[in-house]
C-alpha cells in the first residue's frame, strides 16, 4: 500500500471502554473543522482554549490531551499531554503559559514539554485529525512524573478515568 492508499484508522478513542461523557468547548477547535493556524506549528503554535462542564461526580483531576492518529507511524503522534489539572479547574486559555495547581506538561513525541501545533510532514497529501480530550480522573494525581511517556499516561488514564470530553480538529498542507 503507497502513502496514497493509507487508509484512515478509527477514532482513537472508539476502542477504548466506554466512559461517561461530559461537556467540552473551545473557542478555538470546532468539532470536526479544520483548526485555525493559531494551533498550527509552523504558524501560532498555541494551544487551543479550552472549557468544559458537567464533569462525573468524583471527579479530582484532570488529563488534558491532543492526539493525532493520522500520523505516518504505528503510533499515531502525541501533541500535548498535560496531567494532574486540578478539579476546580474547567476552563484553559488559548496559549497557554502557567499551569494551574499542580499540574505539569509531559514530553510531547516533538520532544518539548508542552503543546506542539498541527504539524502533518510535507507532502502527506491527507488530512490529519486533532483529537483534543478532557479526561476526568478519580484521583488527584495520575501517579506519574513529567519522565512518564504519553503512552504511560494513557496507560493510566485507563485504569483511572471515570469521564471523557472530545472534539477534533483537522490540518491539511
Amino acid at each position: 500500500m503507497t502513502s496514497l492508499e493509507r487508509k484512515q484508522p478509527p477514532n482513537p478513542y472508539d476502542h477504548l471502554p466506554k466512559l461517561p461523557d461530559f461537556h467540552l468547548t473551545s473557542d478555538d477547535v470546532t468539532d470536526g473543522e479544520p483548526l485555525k493556524s493559531d494551533q498550527v506549528a509552523s504558524e501560532g503554535n498555541a494551544s487551543p482554549q479550552l472549557s468544559w462542564a458537567d464533569a462525573p461526580e468524583g471527579t479530582k483531576s484532570f488529563v488534558v490531551t491532543c492526539f493525532d492518529p493520522d500520523a505516518p507511524t504505528p503510533s499515531g503522534f502525541w501533541h500535548w499531554v498535560l496531567v494532574d489539572v486540578p478539579a476546580d479547574v474547567t476552563s484553559l486559555e488559548a496559549g497557554l503559559t502557567s499551569l494551574p495547581g499542580n499540574a505539569f506538561a509531559l514530553r510531547n513525541d516533538g520532544g518539548e514539554a508542552g503543546f506542539m501545533g498541527a504539524a502533518p510532514p510535507e507532502g502527506d497529501v491527507f488530512p490529519h485529525r486533532y483529537y483534543f480530550a478532557v479526561h476526568a480522573v478519580g484521583e488527584e494525581s495520575l501517579g506519574i512524573d513529567a519522565d512518564a511517556s504519553p503512552a504511560v499516561a494513557s496507560f493510566n488514564l485507563a485504569f483511572k478515568a471515570i469521564g471523557r470530553a472530545v472534539i477534533h480538529g483537522t490540518y491539511q498542507h
